[in-house]
């Protein structure tokens, strides 16, 4: 039996592979193809009566660490100077106003149309609001730099932004102006501990001369995260500070207090950990949505009771999406597709509590609008030409900086 198993999850991750690579030209997502496949294995474990226990319990742990780490990969890739501030500016609004509007909006209409409590309505709605960073990222790989790097900006802003007022929503029993001040404070909090944290960890990791560094680095980092979990801490916060850290540590050299540190060194180890990030992140991606492919409910998703709420809320999404980027002047037949719910909304619907949890939002309107946000985002990335890279861009720093270490 565990032979059978050991062999049957490196078949799928082998499989996984097979589908990150073709993802380049077919454009079909590879969550979509895991899902399809985790579904298939559930169909023909039921077929010959394999016993297999329950799994969905595991879906909390592997997508926590799914999050950071794919929230950290993304922000090692980010650069961090002067000619990005337009470009952070504009992902940030784009990821946060859309999802404050969503959140805000569909609360009061559940509250004065359905008779719901604000406080509820604004926990159930905010995991629909979010951009699963763990689908738009890798799906953004036909894009120029340029697009995948707005990609990575707003998805990875927007689930940082969803998380923080997630928090705030089941942060005490009413939302209050008392209530707010307090969170405000937790929030500036948990960015000085993360400043000073992450400075701490990028000085370790260029310090260690044990063969084994990566590994422990990765797991403080999510010992912190956790921690600041349990005592409600926007604990992403964390996450994207200290990759923008480690990511832009040549940024440091102009600053006294880390003369004494030998970049070269450091830029050698940062790349290194970058590749070990990214082989932990297919793993731990890859075997999240088999898993959740293989727990889904073939009749929770042609359940058609609820898909006027599903409609409802996707219809949403887009109509907000369209509205801000043409406000702000971005390219619509690009972006407009590029709003997939994925694993962050798996996260924050799983940590709704059961008196908090209203009826209409329940694991149908989930799959739902999961599989519809990203059928969406896979048929509009087919059918957009491929970019191609201008003579004239220059390679990033971030680009530079590998290559040179590679090259070494």
């Amino acid at each position: 039996m565990v032979a059978a198993v050991i062999i049957s999850i490196c078949v799928l991750l082998l499989i996984s592979y097979f589908f990150d690579i073709t993802t380049n030209f077919t454009k079909i997502p590879s969550v979509i193809l895991l899902l399809a496949v985790g579904w298939v294995v559930q169909q023909v474990s039921g077929l010959f009566d394999f016993v297999i226990p329950d799994l969905f319990p595991i879906l909390p742990l592997l997508g926590t660490i799914g999050l950071i780490l794919i929230v950290l990969e993304g922000a090692l890739e980010l650069e961090l100077n002067k000619s990005k501030m337009r470009i952070v500016r504009k992902s940030s609004l784009m990821a946060f106003a859309p999802l404050l509007i969503m959140a805000v909006g569909f609360a009061l209409y559940l509250k004065y149309e359905w008779g719901f409590n604000f406080k509820e309505s604004l926990i159930n709605v905010v995991p629909f609001a979010v951009i699963s960073s763990a689908i738009a990222i890798p799906s953004a790989i036909n894009l120029s730099a340029s697009k995948k790097e707005f990609v990575t900006y707003e998805s990875s802003f927007s689930d940082i932004f969803g998380v923080i007022l997630f928090n705030f929503a089941t942060f005490g029993t009413v939302i209050t102006f008392g209530g707010g001040l307090t969170f405000l404070w937790q929030l500036l909090l948990m960015i000085v501990i993360s400043l000073i944290a992450s400075l701490l960890l990028a000085l370790l990791l260029g310090k260690i001369d044990h063969h084994i560094k990566y590994g422990p680095i990765i797991i403080i980092c999510i010992l912190i995260y956790e921690i600041a979990k349990v005592y409600h801490l926007p604990s992403l916060i964390f996450i994207l500070l200290f990759g923008l850290i480690l990511g832009n540590i040549d940024e440091f050299r102009n600053f006294k207090y880390f003369k004494n540190i030998k970049f070269t060194k450091m830029n050698r180890e940062v790349f290194h950990f970058k590749e070990v990030v990214i082989e932990a992140t297919f793993v731990i991606r890859s075997l999240f949505f088999l898993l959740f492919g293989y727990v889904m409910d073939t009749a929770e998703i042609f359940n058609t009771d609820y898909l006027i709420w599903s409609g409802a809320i996707v219809l949403t999404i887009f109509v907000i999406r369209i509205a801000f980027l043409k406000l702000m002047k971005l390219d619509i037949k690009t972006f407009l597709y590029i709003a997939p719910r994925g694993l962050i909304t798996i996260l924050l619907y799983l940590s709704i509590t059961s008196d908090q949890l209203l009826p209409i939002f329940n694991q149908t309107i989930l799959l739902q609008v999961i599989l519809m946000t990203t059928l969406i985002m896979m048929f509009g990335l087919m059918f957009t030409k491929k970019d191609k890279k201008n003579e004239g861009d220059k390679p990033s720093k971030n680009e530079k900086v590998n290559k040179e270490i590679a090259e070494a």
